[in-house]
């Protein structure tokens, strides 16, 4: 009898089984999909007009639809202009120290150069989104998953959730390995554009510890000769000029340091700044240190992980199962 049981009790388990897949809508407060907050621009044919392909390795361009964002990044680009400004014609054009002049001028403009080409590689680089409205039985079949394994469903983007992956509430898509969104860069720093926004942190970083080095040794270099021949504007305006640029380079300076060691904090330690703030526990397989700086600036290491027109090549990508 109690085999008889037992046998009924797996008969009834197996028919209640549920067959295929199933997949879970996760909750939203929106009620169907939401408008999506991204411009896909085709730069293949501007990039082949002027003969750019072997500037851009990604010939489509990722643009967020936010103008917050895009006025951050414009008032960024600004701040970094009025850098190069006082650097050049406030103190470097007018020095009678033409060596210290032109070798601190092209440090300079050299990693001001690698700042905003990072600046604009992260602002227009897809940081990994999942793409969108692929949730259709099709796609969930060609997937070739088990009776009864559990996938999720992201109801703003119709987007089948990977694990790992986040909603941004900005660009209306769900990013893999979102660390956060940034109006900085208006965009996303995922898993695909990580590399860049460090990058970024770093040359900006180094340009202000520069721009504060230069700003100081001026003062030195100048005080006590009524800024003659040290300035081609009057003394006042000099004044205020480097004041405000020593502020400007204090306060980035120390912005983009801590910004950049978090970021690599986070790589070594392989968890975003989400999964952190969340508490979220790890159900992947975690990475070593180096392994986990090698997924976001490629493998083998060479002097391209300082270069923002390099793609990194995922040789040991994160494998993603389908998932929260």
């Amino acid at each position: 009898m109690n085999e008889l049981h037992s046998r009924n009790m797996e008969n009834r388990e197996e028919q209640e089984r549920p067959k295929g897949p199933v997949v879970k809508t996760l909750k939203s407060k929106h009620k169907g999909p939401v408008e999506d907050g991204v411009t896909i621009v085709d730069c293949g044919p501007i990039c082949k007009r002027f003969r750019l392909a072997w500037l851009f390795t990604c010939k489509r361009a990722w643009c967020v639809r936010d103008i917050c964002g895009w006025v951050c990044a414009i008032i960024t680009w600004l701040l970094i202009l009025y850098a190069e400004y006082v650097v050049i014609f406030v103190m470097l054009w007018y020095n009678p120290n033409i060596e210290w002049s032109l070798f601190n001028g092209v440090i300079f403009q050299f990693f001001a150069f690698l700042a905003i080409a990072s600046h604009v590689r992260t602002m227009l680089s897809d940081p990994g989104a999942v793409p969108k409205g692929n949730a259709t039985k099709e796609n969930i079949q060609r997937m070739h998953l088990e009776d009864g394994q559990v996938i999720f469903k992201c109801p703003k983007c119709v987007s089948i959730k990977p694990e790992r992956a986040h909603h941004c509430s900005v660009c209306q898509r769900c990013i893999r390995k979102m660390d956060h969104h940034c109006p900085w860069v208006n965009n996303c720093v995922g898993e695909k554009n990580q590399k860049f926004f460090v990058l970024f942190t770093m040359y900006v970083c180094i340009i202000s510890c520069h721009a504060l080095y230069m700003s100081i040794t001026h003062f030195i270099m100048c005080v006590g000769k009524e800024w003659k021949h040290c300035s081609g504007i009057s003394p006042p305006a000099t004044t205020v000029f480097l004041i405000f640029l020593i502020f400007e380079s204090l306060l980035f300076g120390i912005f983009t340091a801590i910004m950049c060691g978090t970021q690599l904090s986070s790589i070594c330690t392989d968890e975003t700044g989400i999964e952190h703030l969340k508490k979220e526990q790890a159900t992947w397989e975690q990475k070593s240190k180096w392994i986990s700086i090698k997924t976001v600036f490629g493998h083998p290491f060479s002097w391209k992980w300082f270069s923002p027109f390099d793609s990194p090549k995922f040789t040991y990508s994160q494998s993603y199962l389908y998932s929260v």
